[in-house]
């Protein structure tokens, strides 16, 4: 096995044990990125001699017997909202021309101060604002979208031009891309992961999270990146928690809830399948199956757009009528619809957020995790605009792709896309689980427990 296919845990274990050199690694990601990133364009940039510089200082400080933890000389690629000193921060947009952090991220200097080495900036669908990131292939087939907005991390991921990624949540960026391109995706529970130094989409549903190739991964990586940052006024002061999930897990007792509405409505026959699969398997693991009513499901699009949309333009006000032809046309058009939102709009979407959770909060006493597909179909063709669903219902695809992961995102509540099969056509399915807040344990052994029902899984072909 080459070094650029270690799951980041595995790739902890050589490093610690002296086996496997942070400097032989980094090469093997490197080398990798120079060979499938021209087919699926995940990286804006690459910092490929900063890298390999951080590879030796890593090395040096194992030789010494100084051993950071596992993210120890391991690769990382970070979605470009995320500000990295010295680095460009482009958000995939001509707006950023010449952009240049002159500081770390919180998530950035957290990751350095865990050994993390920075192979380079991914590409996301411009400033967040989307769910196929337009420039980047997915990692199955070069024809279908990548998903988005954390595309190019998902990708990235997938084909192992990187051992683990950041990404960025708002509306499913994290869960939607993991998704489809057959990796892990993790959106914390709102304010664990401070989201300072990072460009935003819209501040009341914005998350920093991990894309992985396993979910003991994500756990590893969420360890370096949760704790309070008072620059992030939404970042949460609490205790620390160790979210690792046990190495063999037991599941016996967890209530699992199982959607009767919503969730398997507009839904592609094999997604649904296979998830349903994966939800016998879980119940197989000792957990107990218990059918649950999505609650105020009407509400559900038009909240995440009332919220999401005229926050997202308040951002963008000054640039967009400034320089309004430097934004794609997709993403301007969004960003001056918002500018003819009424504040009456977004209170009310404010108001039934409100609800929502409390509703959400009220179902989560019934059950401790719910099992639902991340997103209704796989990877669409990169032409694609909209679906046509078996009732004759016509969905456009980011509508489509957003649908199902909203929730989390409206509540708040921590949700994980794990790998759960593929269609005919070999492309990836991905449940999601979601769970009650900050409880991120439940979540990550569920998780984890099922994964380890399943056969090992091997890189994307990246073609």
């Amino acid at each position: 096995m080459n070094p650029h296919e270690l799951t980041l845990a595995a790739a902890a274990t050589e490093i610690r044990e002296r086996r496997l050199s942070p400097v032989e690694l980094v090469d093997s990601v490197l080398d990798r990125i120079g060979r499938v990133d021209p087919q699926v364009r995940a990286y804006v940039t690459v910092a490929a001699e900063q890298a390999r510089s951080a590879a030796r200082d890593a090395e040096r400080e194992a030789a010494r017997g100084v051993f950071r933890g596992p993210l120890h000389g391991v690769p990382v690629g970070i979605k470009d909202l995320i500000d990295v000193a010295g680095m460009p921060t482009t958000a995939s947009s001509r707006v950023r021309a010449g952009h240049r952090a002159t500081t770390d991220s919180t998530v950035a200097a957290r990751l350095r101060a865990a050994g993390a080495v920075l192979v380079g900036k991914t590409h996301t669908h411009e400033f967040a604002y989307g769910l196929t990131t337009p420039q980047t292939a997915n990692a199955w087939h070069s024809g279908r979208v990548a998903g988005g907005s954390s595309g190019g991390s998902a990708v990235a991921v997938a084909a192992g031009a990187a051992t683990f990624a950041l990404g960025t949540d708002t509306g499913g960026s994290i869960r939607v891309p993991a998704a489809l391109n057959g990796v892990v995706g993790l959106k914390p529970t709102y304010g664990l992961v401070p989201r300072h130094g990072v460009t935003p989409l819209s501040w009341s549903l914005d998350h920093v999270g991990p894309i992985t190739r396993t979910v003991e991964d994500a756990a590893l990586v969420l360890a370096a990146l949760a704790g309070h940052d008072p620059r992030d006024p939404a970042s949460l002061d609490i205790p620390a928690v160790d979210h690792r999930p046990e190495r063999e897990p037991d599941l016996s007792g967890v209530r699992v809830g199982v959607p009767s509405t919503y969730f398997f409505d507009h839904i592609d026959p094999q997604v649904a399948a296979a998830v349903h699969h994966a939800i016998a398997q879980l119940e197989a693991l000792g957990t107990r199956l218990v059918e649950v009513d999505i609650p105020m499901t009407r509400y559900i699009q038009a909240t995440q757009w009332g919220l999401m949309v005229p926050e997202a333009s308040a951002y963008h006000e000054r640039t967009l009528r400034t320089a309004p032809e430097l934004y794609q046309a997709d993403v301007r058009i969004l960003l001056e619809a918002g500018e003819l939102m009424s504040a009456g709009d977004h209170l009310r979407a404010q108001r039934a957020r409100t609800l929502i959770r409390g509703a959400w909060t009220r179902l989560l006493q019934e059950v401790d995790v719910i099992a639902a597909p991340t997103v209704p179909m796989t990877a669409v063709p990169a032409a694609q605009e909209s679906v046509t669903w078996p009732d004759g219902t016509v969905e456009s695809v980011s509508d489509a792709y957003v649908r199902l992961s909203a929730p989390a995102n409206i509540t708040g509540l921590p949700a994980l896309s794990v790998p759960a099969g593929h269609d005919t056509a070999g492309l990836p399915i991905g449940m999601q689980l979601i769970g009650r807040p900050l409880d991120e344990r439940t979540l990550l052994r569920t998780g984890h427990a099922y994964e380890r029902t399943r056969p090992a899984r091997a890189l994307a072909p990246a073609a």
